[in-house]
């Protein structure tokens, strides 16, 4: 597995201790950079396909519990659940039928375009594309464990706002 601490995941490393301070005052900046992400998965080897074909990526790490994507600035590994359970005891980890609880976000410049492509790759559309009040136009769709991934365009602001 990859992991976002060299010492571990249980390790703390004194530069990473901060001195309590009020809210929004300044934070390390070791604080403020997401490097890894652990998605929960139940069978590695499938999920490693999906997000090979889907993603247009290759494994930078495999092994019989895991594997780890390199996306531009952010890794995500995908951990077998039983592995899973060890990395995060006391925590629990759920079920894909328990529902999703967070989604991914990947920037781009055509929804539309994208929503094509993930078509071409077989990607089956939760919803979308829609234009959102907010002013994005987005698609989401999940990865083989549930997992939920949006694509998402900003959209052009309306004339006279």
């Amino acid at each position: 597995m990859i992991s976002a601490a060299p010492d571990g995941p249980s390790s703390v490393q004194p530069e990473l201790l901060v001195k309590p301070t009020k809210r929004g005052a300044e934070v390390s900046a070791s604080l403020k950079s997401v490097g890894a992400i652990t998605l929960f998965v139940e069978n590695p080897r499938r999920s490693q396909s999906f997000y090979e074909e889907v993603f247009d990526l290759s494994a930078i790490y495999e092994d019989e519990d895991s594997a780890g994507f390199k996306f531009d600035n952010t890794i995500i590994n995908l951990l077998v659940m039983p592995a899973a359970r060890e990395l995060i005891d006391p925590g629990a980890v759920a079920s894909r039928e328990a529902g999703s609880r967070f989604q991914l976000t990947i920037w781009v410049d055509d929804a539309d375009a994208v929503c094509a492509e993930l078509a071409r790759r077989g990607v089956e559309l939760l919803n979308g594309p829609v234009n959102r009040e907010w002013g994005m136009r987005t698609a989401s769709f999940t990865d083989p464990d549930g997992h939920i991934w949006e694509i998402a365009q900003k959209l052009p602001e309306a004339e006279g706002s």
